[in-house]
């Protein structure tokens, strides 16, 4: 399974290496990176269809913001699994990003083992808990 982050802090590509390389080495999860949201919406037009099955995106990043991408994304390509990630875990981009389709809403610092459980069980970033 293809799973897109998109964040525009480019340690985030070593943080998710790390703690999904089991997954990694299993060939059970496939991770791809963007760093912005610009270059997520490019990669998904490059590989019509999308081979991503799920988007786990930061919140504020410049120029395209995760919410915005989000909104694109769920126009665009529905089938794709939303999932967003923020430092700050305020009621209103949790709203925003609900009732705009986000599969669910993880605050940092991330609890990769419930994203593990929600990619690996579901097959996708399935909703789970609020802030």
């Amino acid at each position: 399974m293809k799973v897109m982050v998109v964040d525009d802090e480019r340690d985030v590509e070593t943080l998710f290496r790390q703690q999904f390389r089991r997954e990694i080495k299993a060939g059970l999860i496939d991770l791809c990176y963007a760093f912005s949201g610009e270059e997520a919406l490019e990669y998904l037009r490059a590989n019509e269809p999308p081979d991503v099955v799920c988007i786990l995106s930061d919140i504020n990043m410049p120029g395209i913001t995760g919410l915005d991408l989000l909104s694109i994304v769920k126009e665009r390509y529905p089938n794709i699994k939303v999932s967003m990630i923020t430092a700050y875990g305020d009621d209103q981009n949790y709203l925003t990003a609900m009732s705009g389709g986000a599969e669910h809403y993880f605050t940092k610092p991330i609890d990769f083992a419930q994203i593990k459980r929600d990619l690996l069980q579901n097959g996708d970033a399935s909703a789970g808990p609020g802030p």
